[in-house]
């Protein structure tokens, strides 16, 4: 049996996310109160139709008291020594965007009322919610990220772990854009050459031959790949060992478009080689862009 568990803070995408596990294959349910969670694995269990529930996913977030909320942390042990296999999923974003969706959505935070505002609100919810997002074993920031990619990334990382192995997904981003949140391990690349400042390549990104043919021509560059690639090669496998099924790596410069795109493409291929589950995404790239 699968359970996932779908939490996170108001308007960070928990709706879209727990419809999209249930177009997996999941069986959904929403706003689950945490004190029939036991009770809900053990009908699960012990019913004759365990089958149609082996795949489920509960919806669980501030709307159950905070003294319930505390408790959840024994519960998924619990579950977990029963050889449920567990996955906690949280959501998050930054205050500003959840105000931001909040006032074009014109939608009522849960923790609102007459004596507490939108503001306080969000900030009493993260409070509330960051012991679950501590131990969370994937954790999504979707500050910059639209319902279409959220999607994307949920079905990249949810469906290879049906083989039960790490995904590993392996990210650039442009630190200026702000460094994500929902990341293991950031490597800051922006002391190598920068292509930004050949007019020729301003405009390509790191998948460009040009722009790979600049970086290669580079030995710091060929170092820079090295050393990441060994200090994951060598740190990887504790955290597999460790029972951790979901691994972010994410890799930066100025902008996004042309250092990082590059390392990310080469540490995706190089690992790619030896192992599977290993995804790629470009943060600040529009897909398609840039074809080596």
């Amino acid at each position: 049996m699968k359970f996932i568990i779908v939490s996170g803070l108001s308007g960070a995408g928990k709706s879209v996310a727990l419809a999209t596990i249930e177009d997996l294959g999941y069986f959904a349910i929403d706003n689950l109160p945490v004190a029939l969670l036991r009770g809900l694995a053990d009908q699960i269990l012990a019913g004759a139709d365990a089958n149609r529930y082996e795949r489920t996913a509960v919806g669980i977030d501030a709307r159950n008291d905070a003294s319930a909320l505390d408790q959840l942390p024994a519960i998924l042990e619990e579950l977990r020594a029963r050889g449920i296999l567990t996955i906690v999923v949280f959501l998050q974003a930054d205050d500003d965007e959840l105000l931001k969706r909040f006032h074009e959505t014109r939608r009522k935070h849960p923790l609102t009322s007459d004596q507490r505002a939108l503001a306080d609100a969000v900030k009493l919810e993260r409070t509330l919610l960051e012991p679950l997002m501590e131990s969370a074993d994937l954790v999504i920031d979707t500050t910059g990220t639209n319902q279409h990619q959220l999607r994307d990334i949920l079905v990249q990382r949810l469906e290879p772990d049906s083989r039960g192995r790490l995904s590993m997904l392996v990210q650039s981003f442009g630190f200026k854009h702000g460094v994500p949140t929902d990341v293991d391990f950031v490597f800051d690349v922006r002391c190598l050459p920068n292509p930004h400042w050949e007019p020729r390549l301003r405009a390509l990104t790191g998948r460009d031959r040009e722009v790979v043919e600049f970086l290669e021509a580079d030995d710091s560059v060929h170092a820079m790949l090295g050393d990441i690639e060994a200090f994951l090669e060598r740190w990887v496998p504790a955290f597999e060992n460790s029972n951790r099924t979901y691994l972010t790596i994410a890799i930066g410069c100025t902008g996004g478009q042309h250092r990082s795109v590059y390392v990310a493409e080469r540490v995706a291929e190089h690992f790619r080689g030896k192992r599977d589950n290993v995804i790629l995404r470009h943060r600040e790239m529009a897909p398609g862009m840039g074809r080596v």
